[in-house]
């Protein structure tokens, strides 16, 4: 009589997570405003974008492996060049980039 209360349990515990619980679209209530919007990020980053695209190649491939949070040593790997010459390079661009950004 134990095993068969205890596998009914189990059966309905294993129903129960298999239905999805959902919400009325009308009841849930949005919490950004539209003049709680700043768009100042997103003009830096534009600002930004259209700076690295007055880089050449190798420059625009290391900056953008920068901003994916790569530690030297894997751009220097995915480069075929060495960590210290990846530091230099991505030094070299940063100030290019302040030139061209700050003119």
């Amino acid at each position: 009589m134990y095993r068969v209360g205890l596998n009914t349990a189990i059966t309905l515990y294993r129903k129960s997570k298999r239905t999805i619980k959902t919400t009325e679209f009308d009841t849930v209530q949005f919490k950004i405003k539209a003049e709680d919007y700043d768009d100042t990020e997103e003009q830096q980053l534009k600002l930004l974008y259209s700076a690295v695209h007055q880089l050449n190649d190798i420059e625009k491939a290391l900056v953008f492996l920068y901003l994916e949070d790569k530690n030297y040593k894997e751009i220097s790997e995915t480069m075929g060049i060495t960590e210290v010459n990846a530091r230099v390079k991505m030094n070299r661009v940063k100030t290019k980039l302040r030139t061209i950004l700050n003119p």
